[in-house]
């Protein structure tokens, strides 16, 4: 069963503007079927088969000759021997989308991208399933930007089992498979691959252990020592092995607002699993139950917001720009959006009551000399009401 994905639109106008589009992003979040549906007709090789792989690294030349009209290779981080070679064959001929290009996020691809492709590639950042998505509403708009409209809503009672399931496609395509038979393969692929490319880890079993914590640390600020003293790990592994995770598509961070002007606001990103689900399976949460009833709930509520509105910024083919505010005074709104110098804040709550005190805390315009736009409490409501004149209460099943 496919579901339509929202980054169509975008892949298909960057291909008619760019030589080369490549879509970047996790395993398993659908990439080689995104490109394979929209360009039914276009030849298609992936590196994940062995033979192929080796002649990419090896005679990259007479790899790429094979290809003469609009081409698919999928898993391309295995032979980065093929982009200065990419680079000469659009040189030579300009025609756009010739040439769509998938692979897991990583650090080697990345560089050799942005040294060998720059301005011949466009860059498509792919995260999992939205519930946009899941819902058919692939063309809706990022969630800052529809407040006060309403969608079609996922019941409050659901969303705590979509935050448990996740966000792979092959959790919702139809076949049956569950998370307890899912996540523990996903992790053994990624690790066995990604992470013994990446980092050359020894012991697999301690980079497991790390993103164990760090699932369970999801929605926190990053304490890179507290990280470090449970895994038993210095300081510049933990730096390291975080890079992994974010090069991978697996965790991302979201930077604090900052201000010259105000030395109270607090510096530290704060860290957020991509995939809930995954998280969840991590951190030992064996049902969607358990984990609505658990002390971490709140946090997996608020990391599930922020990663649907991260998904509909990379639909777009933007970056996630926005960022978190928190002052010494532990006041705290978990989305600012800027729309030139309007803020729009949006904060998280597990409540079904929120009130109008709770509203005032996200008028923090004035305090950093901004101008205060509408914003929202997202929390376990039904229906969108107002709190106030700027906030309202805004239903999380219908992010």
């Amino acid at each position: 069963m496919f579901i339509q994905r929202s980054l169509e639109k975008t892949l298909i106008n960057y291909g008619g503007k760019f030589s080369i589009v490549l879509v970047t992003g996790a395993r398993q979040v659908g990439k080689s079927t995104l490109l394979r549906k929209t360009l039914p007709d276009a030849e298609y090789v992936t590196l994940d088969d062995p033979e192929d792989r080796l002649q990419a690294q090896k005679e990259p030349k007479l790899f790429l000759s094979r290809f003469k009209g609009q081409t698919i290779i999928d898993e391309v981080q295995y032979a980065p021997e093929l982009f200065p070679l990419l680079k000469m064959r659009v040189d030579e001929d300009q025609r756009k989308g010739q040439f769509w290009l998938s692979g897991s996020q990583q650090f080697h691809m990345m560089k050799n991208v942005t040294e060998s492709l720059a301005g011949r590639v466009a860059i498509l950042n792919l995260a999992g399933l939205s519930t946009r998505e899941l819902l058919g509403e692939p063309d809706a708009l990022p969630l800052w930007e529809r407040l006060s409209k309403p969608v079609k809503a996922l019941p409050v009672g659901d969303v705590f089992e979509r935050i448990w399931r996740g966000s792979y496609p092959a959790l919702h395509d139809g076949r049956g498979v569950i998370p307890e038979e899912f996540y523990p393969a996903y992790v053994q692929t990624y690790l066995q691959r990604d992470v013994r490319d990446l980092a050359r880890v020894g012991d697999e079993s301690a980079f497991l252990l790390f993103m164990q914590l760090v699932a369970s640390r999801t929605g926190q600020l990053t304490n890179l020592e507290q990280i470090g003293k449970e895994a038993d790990i210095s300081g510049t592994t933990v730096r390291n092995w975080l890079s992994i995770l974010e090069a991978s598509g697996i965790v991302v961070f979201v930077e604090p607002y900052h201000s010259n002007t105000n030395s109270r606001l607090v510096k530290a990103r704060k860290m957020y699993f991509v995939d809930t689900g995954l998280a969840a399976w991590l951190s030992g949460w064996k049902t969607a139950e358990s984990l609505a009833r658990g002390v971490a709930a709140g946090a997996f509520l608020e990391t599930y917001v922020v990663s649907e509105a991260m998904k509909g910024a990379f639909n777009r083919g933007q970056k996630s720009d926005f960022t978190f505010f928190r002052d010494h005074n532990d006041r705290e709104v978990d989305i600012v959006s800027m729309a030139g110098r309007t803020l729009v804040p949006i904060e998280v709550k597990t409540t079904s009551r929120p009130d109008g005190r709770t509203a005032r805390r996200l008028l923090i315009g004035d305090s950093l000399k901004l101008t205060q736009g509408d914003g929202a409490i997202v929390c376990m409501v039904e229906k969108i009401y107002p709190l106030s004149e700027q906030v309202q209460a805004f239903p999380v099943g219908m992010v």
